[in-house]
């Protein structure tokens, strides 16, 4: 299975849907964002009854759009670490630990996952929990591609 990674910021829509999700053979966008609709999230902002986000996606790119908040931070989690309070490293293992304590490698779907891309906002990969949750899923599934946008 393959499995892409991407981020939002510090990327103009041209960038982000055509050069990027475009270049793939990505079938969905798999969300992982804490608040999918926040007003901060400009192209990206996604809603529970569609938001731009969702528009484009299908008709710029023929992709579905699946909030799965399983893996997004917990609120605690999230603004410790925005907030200063812990470092990127304590972040991680927490992240990490979160993700084992919801078992979401037995509670979601792999099928939805394949040719997927966990979306987030940090425009890197490197210290951003998609990574992680690519990598932790990768860890109890076998077989998982990461390819990072």
């Amino acid at each position: 299975m393959k499995l892409y990674t991407i981020g939002f910021t510090k990327k103009s829509a041209c960038t982000f849907f055509d050069e990027l999700l475009g270049s793939t053979d990505a079938r969905r966008v798999v969300d992982v964002r804490l608040r999918p609709s926040s007003q901060l999230s400009g192209f990206a902002r996604a809603s529970k009854s569609g938001g731009d986000l969702e528009f484009l996606l299908e008709r710029l790119c023929g992709m579905d759009y699946v909030h799965v908040p399983e893996l997004a931070p917990s609120v605690e989690l999230f603004t410790s670490y925005r907030g200063g309070e812990i470092e990127w490293d304590e972040y991680a293992e927490r992240y990490t630990a979160l993700l084992g304590q919801r078992g979401v490698e037995f509670q979601l779907d792999p099928s939805v996952f394949a040719d997927g891309v966990l979306l987030c906002s940090e425009d890197t990969p490197e210290r951003c929990h998609r990574r992680l949750a690519a990598e932790y899923l990768r860890r109890h599934w076998g077989e998982v591609e990461i390819v990072h946008l």
